[in-house]
């Protein structure tokens, strides 16, 4: 099977917008969030059952974003979401959103997440089981780049 970043596309909306019209930075999480949800979803793993299903959480131990190009109202944005590392018991995950009008980066975040007990929130290696189902999803960012049509771009 080819690997593929998962992506969905989201429009800018309102909510999501400063006083100048361009894009609030923090409006990005939402973005995340979305593509996040939806990559598991797609890996056959929808956040409804991931947590119940292997007995885990998966808090979020860091997340950064670089901006790189002004997305205003209702300009389409195509976020590309994929895991760059699966750790003993933690998992990277990084996202490109793409202004699609402008065909231009428009942002780039980074998520860690880390496997945790459910009842004494203590790390614990991530579940085989799980890892298998997300591993189709796992690629460097210059292959994930690559399917968004955007050629090399540095960080």
């Amino acid at each position: 099977m080819d690997q593929k970043p998962f992506v969905v596309e989201e429009y800018v909306r309102w909510s999501d917008v400063d006083y100048a019209g361009i894009i609030f930075y923090g409006s990005y999480v939402r973005f995340f969030e979305i593509a996040e949800t939806e990559l598991f979803r797609a890996a056959g793993v929808p956040y409804s059952e991931v947590f119940d299903r292997f007995g885990i959480w998966l808090p979020r131990v860091h997340l950064s974003c670089d901006f790189k190009y002004p997305a205003r109202l209702d300009d389409c944005l195509r976020v590309a979401a994929y895991f760059t590392r699966f750790g003993t018991s933690s998992i990277a995950i990084n996202f490109d959103v793409l202004h699609v009008g402008a065909a231009q980066l428009a942002a780039a975040g980074r998520e860690v997440l880390v496997c945790v007990d459910r009842k004494t929130m203590r790390p614990k290696p991530l579940p085989p089981d799980l890892l298998k189902l997300l591993q189709p999803f796992a690629m460097n960012q210059e292959e994930a780049r690559r399917h968004l049509g955007l050629r090399a771009v540095t960080p």
